[in-house]
């Protein structure tokens, strides 16, 4: 049972009709019909390119023919995209049931797992201990189909189920006072599903039979479009019960009549196959009633037809018949359609109460969109306080900016002054360090008058021990021998001393003038120092 609002819609989207139906739970627990629309798909339902446009189209139409007011819904997909097969299991332990349902699967789907979604359930067991398993799958890319269509329509896609399913949980919500074996065949547009049910025993088989098959090969005997072939077959056709009846009239009549009685002689064919089968493998009884379903079984005739092959009681399945009515629906109306109500109200009592199969054809990623739009409240509610929270932390800091900018403000105010006295004293600083360098200069100034004073002295000694030094070696009473013992050297201490003795006359000279202008300069600095 899925936990759900008020009001829900459920769609059955079958390969020739979309069926769409508002429903609201009571007070009192029960199921009430609101409103329902059909909308014809045509030739397009059947194409598999042109489908999913025609699916959209056809939906968005009647949710606009009416004011449908819930949004979330429930989804039958269409019984010739869904495979389904009833397996027996060996008695084996709980814990590997799992791991060997998942074995069967992959041997049984014709396709890779990974391609497509599948779910199963375990129905019962044998009385030899063997589990009884209804195992269904269907393409990833329909499912995700319908969740676009959905999505494009502003519904909120529910559940995926499956024809067989559905059917099961409407038959046993409105037939559980019957015993026996029961039948039912619904016939739909391009397959039809049998199912069987007796003692809580469950046992259903798709056949890939329905009534497009009447309208394709009536269009190309009568050569005539596909669509004005289904509008004379609804409209005039019926099926013919052979033997000595007597042939319509009308030529196009007796035409559709044989190929309807063809078709159905096929189904009938595959549903005693049927039959056969769950008598000889399942263990089932011989049925005692047949009720027909789906949209093609109000043809004319057909109960009738059916009655006489399988020599059973024949009559119509009401899916409707525990549902309460709102009474602003005409019944009158109603009752024209609701034998192919089935898998509608078969996706509603998913709402309602715990079904005898409950499966669900929705992929991990829309399972997973499912539960957080179910946890949307609570993350709005957690978005809200986080808000809240920051709206708290941003008023606070803000009052705390506010104190510290005045304190801020006082402190400069205490400041200003500061630095104002900080510039002074830099000001007067800079000053000293000015006066101390001129004091520097003058200082260095007065040093060097003493240095010139002493150098004069030292040029003025040295030069007298020059000349001294000439007047003594410029004796000319010296021998001969002496000069020629001294050499060239004596000769070249005179040349040298006697140019020594010029250089130094004119370094005393360049000295004295130097020593008076350092001199006057020394007195000028005095002088300067002094003011």
């Amino acid at each position: 049972m899925l936990t759900s609002t008020k009001s829900f819609l459920t769609l059955d989207v079958g390969a020739g009709c979309l069926k769409l139906a508002e429903f609201e739970i009571t007070e009192a627990g029960a199921l009430c019909l609101q409103q329902y629309g059909l909308k014809c798909l045509g030739l397009e339902g059947s194409q598999e390119s042109k489908r999913e446009a025609a699916v959209l189209r056809g939906t968005q139409e009647l949710l606009a023919s009416k004011a449908f007011r819930a949004k979330n819904v429930n989804v039958c997909a269409p019984g010739f995209h869904v495979f389904s097969k009833f397996v027996k299991l060996p008695p084996v332990d709980t814990t590997k049931v799992t791991q060997i349902i998942q074995y069967e699967a992959q041997q049984n789907v014709p396709f890779p797992l990974e391609e497509v979604v599948w779910d199963y359930q375990i129905l019962g067991t044998t009385p030899t201990g063997e589990l009884e398993v209804l195992l269904v799958a269907v393409k990833a890319d329909i499912v995700e189909g319908l969740f676009r269509t959905a999505d494009a329509a502003g519904l909120r896609l529910q559940l995926v189920d499956v024809s067989p399913a559905a059917l099961c949980n409407a038959f046993r919500y409105n037939y559980s006072d019957l015993e026996g074996c029961t039948m039912l065949l619904d016939i739909g547009a391009k397959t039809s599903n049998l199912l069987f049910f007796e003692k809580g025993k469950i046992y259903a088989r798709s056949i890939n039979i329905g009534a497009n098959s009447i309208t394709q090969d009536f269009a190309t005997e009568a050569k005539l479009k596909f669509d004005e072939a289904e509008q004379f077959k609804i409209a005039e056709g019926f099926v013919s019960l052979g033997g000595a009846y007597e042939e319509p009239e009308n030529e196009k009549q007796a035409k559709i009549s044989k190929i309807a009685r063809q078709v159905m002689t096929r189904l009938h064919i595959q549903a005693n196959q049927t039959l056969q089968f769950y008598r000889g493998q399942q263990g089932g009884s011989a049925p005692q009633r047949l009720f027909l379903s789906g949209g093609a079984s109000i043809m004319p005739y057909t109960a009738q037809f059916f009655a006489e092959k399988l020599s059973v009681p024949v009559d119509y399945f009401n899916p409707l018949r525990s549902v309460q009515i709102d009474p602003s629906i005409n019944l009158e109306e109603l009752a024209k359609v609701a034998h192919s109500f089935g898998e509608v109200v078969g996706l509603a009592l998913r709402n309602l109460a715990q079904c005898p199969i409950e499966l669900n054809l929705m992929p991990k990623s829309s399972l997973q969109r499912q539960k957080l739009s179910q946890k949307k409240t609570y993350f709005i509610a957690t978005l809200f306080s986080l808000v809240l929270v920051a709206f708290a932390i941003g008023w606070f800091t803000y009052t705390v900016s506010a104190d510290k900018r005045a304190a801020l403000e006082e402190l400069t105010n205490k400041v200003a002054p500061l630095e104002k006295t900080a510039e002074e004293l830099t000001a007067a600083e800079a000053k000293v360090k000015q006066y101390k360098l001129e004091l520097d200069q003058v200082t260095g100034l007065v040093q060097d008058k003493f240095y010139w004073v002493d150098l004069l002295c030292e040029l003025r000694r040295i030069f007298l021990e020059t000349e001294e030094i000439q007047t003594t070696k410029g004796d000319g009473s010296r021998s001969v021998d002496r000069e020629v013992q001294r050499g060239q050297t004596t000769g070249g201490f005179r040349v040298h001393h006697h140019r020594r003795g010029g250089e130094a006359k004119d370094v005393l000279g360049r000295a004295h003038g130097q020593a008076l202008r350092a001199q006057d300069d020394a007195g000028h600095a005095v002088i300067r120092g002094t003011h």
